[in-house]
C-alpha cells in the first residue's frame, strides 16, 4: 500500500500539471497557482501592508509626474489591461520594487542618482516588465507548491515542514528575483522603453548607475574596514554593463523597436528634483552625526561615538559598529493614565523587572529597568506631550547587557525635546540644480558641499549624483546637482 504523504505527493505532482500557464509577456509556459483576478487581489491586499512601512512622499507634482511616465511606459506593455499604481517612497534608499497587479514603488534616493526622464521611465519599465512577466506570481506559486509538499510529507512522516517559504515572495518585491527574472524585466522594460517613444539604451544608462553605486559602496566598506557592503536594487552582475554580454543580449532587440527621435528630456526630469530631500526628510527625522532630530514630533537624542542608526517607519534603531547591541526606540501610542513605571510592568506582560528607575529629564517624566531573560534588556518608557515612547535594548549572541548598558542609558537619557537653535537640524539637505561654470570642478564643489564625509568621499558622491563617475569633470553649461 502506498503511504498518505506518497499518496498526497502524487496528487499534488498531478497539480502542477494544471497550475501551467503561457506567460503573457514571454510565450512561455510557466508554473502558476492564481488566476489574474486572484493576482489583482493579492496585489491590493500586500499593498495595503507595503505602504505602512514606506510611507509615501509629500509631493503630489512629483507623484503626479511619475505617475504620468509610468502610465505611457506601462501602457505600451503586454499587460496594458490592467490598472498600474506608480508611489514615490519618502526614504533615502536607492531602491523600486513591484507587488503583483501592478503597483510599484520608487524610492525617492534612486531619483536622485537618475538623470533623465529617460532612465526613470527605464527603472518604471523595468518593474513594469515583472509584473507582465508574473514574477511574484511565479515565485508565490513555487513557495505556495514546497508548503503543500512540506505538508504532505508532514502528514505522512509526522516531520514538520521546514518554515513558511511565502517569506520568499516578500523577499523578492523588495530586493530582486534572481539574475535570469531581473534581465528578463530588462528585455522587456527595454521594448516597452521603445514603443512609448524614449531611447532603449536608458536601461542599460540605469544599470550602470547601479552599478557604480554598488562599486562606490564596497570600496567605501573596504576603505573602512568593513565586511563588504551587499549587492542592493538589481545588484545581479558581475562585469560592468558595458562588457555584460547577456545584459546586451536581452536589451539589444529593442532597438529594433525604435522609430523616430526618442524622447530623454534630461532638463524636464531634473527640474522635478529642485528641493528633492537628500538622505533623510523633515518628515522622518533627519540624522546629523551622532544626533537625531524630528521636526513633527519635536524631539532629538544622540548616540554613542562609532554606532549607527537605521531611520524606519516603526522605529529608530542605534547599534554598535560590530551591530551586537542595539537599542530600538518606538513612538507606543497616546500617553496612558499610568505612571511611567506602571506603564512599564503592564508592557513587560507580568514578567518582573529589576533595577527600575524612575527618569526625569528636560521637563519629562519617565522610567527605566532590565527586563530579565537570555537576552536580559534594558527598558524604558518617557512620556512627552500625549504620546509615550518605549526604548528596548539587548545584546546580540549571549553576551552580558552589563557591556552596554551604560551606552542604552546613554541613548535614553539624551532623549529631550528641542531647543529653538537646533529647529534648522531638523530639516534636511536638499538637491538643487546649477549651471557648471568654466574652470569649476568636482573638487570645488566637494569642498563647497554640505554633506558629511572626506574630500575623496564627497567626490565621489558628486560624480555619482551627476553620471561622472569615476573621474569625469563637468563642462561649462552642463546641469548639475548638488546637496545643499
Amino acid at each position: 500500500m502506498r503511504s498518505p504523504a506518497l499518496v498526497l505527493a502524487l496528487l499534488f505532482g498531478s497539480s502542477l500539471l494544471a497550475g501551467c500557464a503561457v506567460n503573457p509577456a514571454t510565450g512561455k509556459t510557466n508554473f502558476v497557482m492564481m488566476s489574474e483576478q486572484q493576482e489583482l487581489d493579492l496585489g491590493r491586499q500586500y499593498n495595503q501592508e507595503i505602504a505602512k512601512q514606506n510611507p509615501r512622499y509629500a509631493d503630489e507634482k512629483l507623484q503626479a509626474y511619475v505617475q504620468e511616465v509610468g502610465q505611457r511606459v506601462a501602457s505600451h506593455s503586454h499587460r496594458s489591461n490592467i490598472a498600474y499604481h506608480f508611489t514615490v517612497v519618502d526614504s533615502p534608499d536607492i531602491n523600486a520594487f513591484a507587488l503583483p497587479g501592478g503597483y510599484i514603488y520608487i524610492h525617492r534616493g534612486l531619483l536622485s542618482y537618475l538623470n533623465s526622464e529617460a532612465e526613470l521611465a527605464a527603472v518604471l519599465g523595468h518593474e513594469v516588465g515583472h509584473v507582465t512577466a508574473r514574477h511574484s506570481v511565479q515565485q508565490q506559486s513555487q513557495s505556495t507548491a514546497w508548503n503543500i509538499l512540506g505538508q504532505a510529507v508532514a502528514i505522512g512522516t509526522g516531520v514538520g515542514a521546514a518554515g513558511d517559504l511565502t517569506n520568499v515572495l516578500g523577499t523578492a518585491f523588495v530586493r530582486g528575483y534572481g539574475r535570469d527574472m531581473e534581465l528578463e524585466a530588462d528585455g522587456l522594460g527595454a521594448q516597452y522603453l521603445a514603443r512609448s517613444g524614449y531611447d532603449p539604451q536608458a536601461m542599460i544608462e540605469v544599470v550602470k548607475v547601479l552599478k557604480n553605486q554598488e562599486e562606490f559602496a564596497r570600496d567605501q566598506a573596504r576603505r573602512k574596514g568593513q565586511a563588504e557592503a551587499p549587492s542592493g536594487y538589481h545588484g545581479v552582475f558581475d562585469t560592468h554593463p558595458d562588457n555584460d554580454t547577456r545584459l546586451q543580449q536581452v536589451v539589444g532587440p529593442a532597438k529594433a523597436l525604435v522609430g523616430g527621435n526618442q524622447l530623454v528630456n534630461r532638463e524636464v526630469f531634473l527640474k522635478h528634483l529642485e528641493g528633492l530631500p537628500f538622505g533623510d526628510s523633515a518628515e522622518t527625522g533627519v540624522r546629523r552625526g551622532q544626533d537625531f532630530y524630528h521636526a513633527e514630533l519635536d524631539f532629538t537624542l544622540h548616540f554613542p561615538d562609532g554606532w549607527g542608526l537605521v531611520n524606519r517607519p516603526d522605529a529608530v534603531i542605534t547599534h554598535s559598529a560590530n551591530q551586537q547591541a542595539f537599542i530600538a526606540m518606538t513612538l507606543d501610542g497616546r500617553k496612558p493614565n499610568l505612571a511611567p513605571a506602571d506603564y512599564l510592568r503592564q508592557k513587560a506582560g507580568g514578567q518582573r523587572l529589576a533595577m527600575e528607575e524612575s527618569l526625569q529629564q528636560a521637563g519629562l517624566q519617565g522610567a527605566t529597568a532590565v527586563l530579565p531573560g537570555k537576552p536580559a534588556r534594558r527598558v524604558a518608557a518617557i512620556y512627552k506631550d500625549d504620546k509615550a515612547f518605549l526604548f528596548v535594548g539587548a545584546i546580540r549572541n549571549g553576551a552580558s547587557l552589563e557591556s552596554e548598558d551604560d551606552k542604552f542609558l546613554s541613548v535614553i537619557r539624551s532623549f529631550r525635546p528641542m531647543k529653538k537653535d537646533e529647529l534648522a537640524l531638523a530639516q534636511p539637505l536638499r538637491l538643487h540644480l546649477i549651471q557648471a561654470k568654466s574652470g569649476q570642478t568636482v573638487a570645488s564643489l566637494a569642498r563647497e558641499s554640505k554633506l558629511p564625509g572626506t574630500q575623496a568621499d564627497l567626490e565621489n558622491r558628486i560624480r555619482l549624483l551627476n553620471n561622472l563617475y569615476p573621474i569625469g569633470e563637468p563642462k561649462p553649461g552642463d546641469w548639475l546637482k548638488v546637496v545643499r
